[in-house]
């Protein structure tokens, strides 16, 4: 029994893989039950350290490392189940908990990815993971909610076994994932089940006020679950049918928002940071080095028999090397993993994991690895069905939004096609993330072009659904009201090529809204179907012009609105570009300009905390009419 300076029981890890020794334990006595006894006295360091565990000392120091060990190898996806026994004398007083391999009575589904599958996998897997996914019973689901802060984050669950992915996607966790990716998933803490048109939908949000939005963007939606998203979306409905009317009058104005926008020293800023991410790489799951014994172990169970070079399992599991001195450092790596994966004591005892059978004359002459004989783990490799659906939908997700580069978005549709056919009808869980799907696909094109003074060949639908083409000079990208929209110079015939003077229309009629000349044109990103980058024979001057203004052009007829507040200071406020702030009793009164009535309606309601009027009458009527359909249809 080990002793530290201070007194303490110090744990001895001689072959620095105690966990997987656990493992193997488990996995060779299965399907019976070891108690903590058995199992300090197989596992080779335990044993070293914790002895017979013959005191109260040395029972609390192994369970403490026990926990540690099983906590290890479920967040890998290896479940361990316990039960306590019934009482015998021959526990000399002291019951012992009984531990068992959780190998799970599901079917796991085993599918073959190739090597260009990865990096959108990795996306998906990533996805996949930040949602929260529960076979819990709906009773179970209930009595975790009574012990659970109305306000903590849903966090993943693991379903039962474990994902399993690793096992047959090798070289998973060193793919980067896309920094924008990580931001937008990471932002967004919570997750519910939605309702829409019949189908169920999980939805990943920010905050309540951000999932009442979405719901009441999608009429016919309704929350499912968890219940403290459906109690906060029928607060703000309360709140929303109790809204006074608003004095609409304009007295000193304290404050005018600027909306953020993207133009070109944004763009600049964006594409620097972008570079550096590259750079650096955003590497998902690559973990240490008994993580990366157990994805070895949990691989190489899934496809006994078959035979990998030492190069190949070095590029999966570390990565592709930099250089052939990084090359011969993985391979040694590797090496020594398969060694450590089937060591065995010189007594014959269980002092490494014994997992495989290894073919050492083929390893040792060719660099060849094929092992056999993997003590029934080969059960853990693979998918859960439910897993499985979960990220055939985040992969049906990333093909149809825009967090992804074109090209793995094209992978992405050829990569859900295959997963599909491999999920049953009706048991694929769509999902989606709160305010992000509404960006356009031309939303990179048009960036670029910003941030490399390009102009635009574009084609367009205009309010007529007719197809024109046009060549532009792309100024700003910014949101209002939940659209994209980009702010276009038209007067750019001097900077034209002589092959596409033909598509400049410098528009010299008169806007309604601001009597001035329609030079600029504001439209939004989604009418745009087509677009190239032109190479400008002569640098325009264009002029910067606020949001504020440039949204002037996007419509000529807008509906004034008010709103107040019951506080100053509120961040949904500053998403509202334009608007003009006053002091208004406790909290503000808000000026706007709306163009979609719709859009108001919903805004208001999702922010009805902290809103107490609305101005003119004809919103506020429509904002408290939406609000009692929406409470009736939850009461049916």
């Amino acid at each position: 029994m080990a002793e530290g300076s201070n007194g303490r029981r110090r744990f001895s890890d001689k072959w620095g893989k105690h966990e997987l020794d656990v493992l193997a334990v488990l996995s060779s006595a299965f399907p019976q039950w070891l108690t903590s006894r058995q199992i300090a006295q197989r596992v080779k360091a335990y044993a070293d350290s914790y002895g017979e565990l013959a005191d109260q000392a040395a029972k609390a120091a192994f369970a403490k490392q026990f926990q540690r060990d099983r906590a290890k190898l479920a967040a890998m996806g290896i479940a361990i189940e316990s039960r306590q026994p019934e009482y015998s004398s021959k526990s000399e007083g002291q019951d012992f908990a009984s531990y068992r391999l959780q190998l799970g009575d599901e079917p796991r589904v085993r599918l073959r990815f190739r090597q260009e599958d990865l990096p959108v996998l990795a996306a998906a897997n990533y996805l996949a993971r930040s949602m929260s996914i529960s076979s819990l019973s709906a009773k179970h689901e209930e009595e975790q909610q009574q012990h659970t802060s109305r306000t903590a984050p849903r966090v993943p669950q693991t379903p039962t076994p474990g994902l399993g992915l690793d096992s047959i996607a090798p070289g998973l966790g060193t793919q980067p994932i896309p920094d924008t990716l990580v931001k937008v998933i990471d932002s967004r803490r919570f997750a519910a089940t939605v309702d829409v048109d019949g189908e169920q939908m999980n939805v990943a949000y920010s905050d309540s006020d951000d999932l009442a939005m979405f719901v009441l963007e999608h009429p016919g939606a309704c929350v499912l679950s968890p219940q403290e998203a459906v109690d906060a979306l029928n607060r703000r409905l309360n709140a929303a049918s109790n809204f006074t009317l608003a004095d609409e009058s304009q007295n000193e104005v304290k404050e005018t928002i600027v909306s953020n926008s993207i133009s070109k020293a944004s763009a600049d800023s964006d594409m620097e940071e972008s570079k550096n991410h590259q750079k650096h790489g955003n590497s998902f799951q690559t973990g240490s080095e008994v993580d990366r014994r157990l994805r070895l172990m949990l691989f190489l169970s899934a496809h006994l028999g078959e035979e990998y070079s030492l190069e190949e399992l070095a590029d999966r599991f570390i990565g592709e090397p930099k250089n052939d001195d990084e090359k011969r450092k993985s391979i040694a790596v590797i090496r020594k993993d398969i060694n450590t994966l089937t060591t065995v004591s010189d007594d014959g005892e269980m002092a490494g994991s014994q997992f495989f059978d290894i073919d050492w004359s083929l390893l040792d002459e060719e660099g060849i690895v094929s092992a056999t004989n993997s003590l029934g783990l080969e059960r853990l490799a693979g998918i859960s069905q439910q897993y499985l659906s979960m990220l055939t939908a985040s992969v049906s997700y990333l093909a149809h939004s825009s967090l992804l580069p074109d090209q793995q978005r094209e992978q992405a549709e050829q990569l859900y096609e295959r997963l599909q056919q491999h999920v049953k009808p009706g048991e694929t869980p769509w999902l989606s993330l709160t305010g992000y799907e509404v960006e356009p696909r031309s939303f990179g094109i048009i960036k670029r072009a910003i941030s490399t003074d390009s102009l635009l060949d574009m084609e367009y639908t205009d309010g007529t659904g007719r197809t024109r083409r046009k060549l532009v000079a792309p100024s700003k990208i910014f949101v209002d009201e939940g659209v994209y929209y980009v702010a276009v110079w038209t007067d750019v015939a001097k900077a034209a090529p002589k092959d596409e003077k033909q598509f400049v229309a410098k528009d010299t009629t008169i806007n309604k809204a601001n009597g001035l000349p329609r030079i600029w044109q504001v439209l939004r990103l989604s009418r745009i179907e087509k677009a190239t980058l032109v190479e400008p024979t002569a640098k325009l001057d264009i002029p910067n012009v606020p949001v504020a203004e440039l949204r002037k052009w996007s419509f000529d007829n807008g509906t004034p609105a008010v709103f107040i507040t019951d506080k100053p200071g509120l961040s949904f406020i500053k998403t509202l570009p334009g608007a003009t702030l006053e002091p208004c009793g406790e909290g503000e009164k808000v000026h706007l300009t709306v163009s979609s009535d719709s859009w108001f309606v919903a805004f208001c309601i999702a922010h009805a905390r902290h809103i107490v009027a609305v101005a003119p009458e004809t919103l506020r009527l429509m904002i408290v009419a939406r609000a009692h359909r929406e409470l009736s249809l939850e009461q049916k």
